[in-house]
């Protein structure tokens, strides 16, 4: 179990141009978490678990959906433990995405924007090593309250709501970096 996963993973994050200092060091932490193999990918995992997250953004780009989380209470991205049947993180990032946001047809850059290493109550306590990507809306789309989530809401890039967790904000650059280069080039 996982060992698709881990591949992906690993393979993933030695290729991966950090978008900072910060994520930089993040992704060479992950890499070591990693090392312990497959493993490292399950929330059993004490030491810490890969999880993946994505920041959802409207078909235009201008503002971002967020989640109020209903363990923590406070307005975060969309994402979570991966599962056994998740081989890439991209894929589990858009599958957690999309089960939070209830939105299909939601389209996913595949190169992470950010990695960040934070505590989390998981098995009495225990490290989140989050990989998180911008994925894209489609035009029209329509959230969908899910049993995670107490509300979910759409805010412009530059007016995140409050309280915001730790780690959200800094995603809005480098997923609007990612919406440009990603985004169809519209008609003038």
């Amino acid at each position: 179990m996982f060992e698709a996963l881990h591949t992906d993973a690993t393979a993933l994050l030695t290729r991966w141009q950090p978008t900072g200092s910060a994520a930089a060091t993040a992704r060479d932490r992950t890499l070591a978490l990693l090392s312990a193999g497959p493993v490292a990918l399950r929330r059993e995992h004490r030491p810490g678990h890969v999880t993946a997250s994505a920041l959802v953004l409207a078909a235009d780009g201008e503002r971002v959906l967020l989640c109020l989380h209903g363990k923590f209470a406070k307005w975060v991205q969309l994402g979570g433990h991966c599962e056994p049947t998740d081989t890439t993180l991209a894929g589990a990032a858009l599958r957690e995405a999309t089960e939070e946001s209830g939105i299909a047809g939601l389209r996913i850059d595949p190169e992470p924007i950010d990695i960040d290493i934070h505590p989390v109550s998981c098995q009495g306590g225990s490290l989140h090593y989050d990989v998180r990507f911008a994925v894209t809306a489609p035009s029209g789309a329509v959230e969908q309250l899910s049993e995670e989530s107490i509300a979910l809401g759409w805010f412009p890039a530059g007016e995140l709501p409050a309280p915001l967790a730790g780690g959200t904000e800094q995603l809005v650059e480098p997923a609007l970096a990612s919406f440009r280069r990603t985004s169809p080039r519209r008609a003038t």
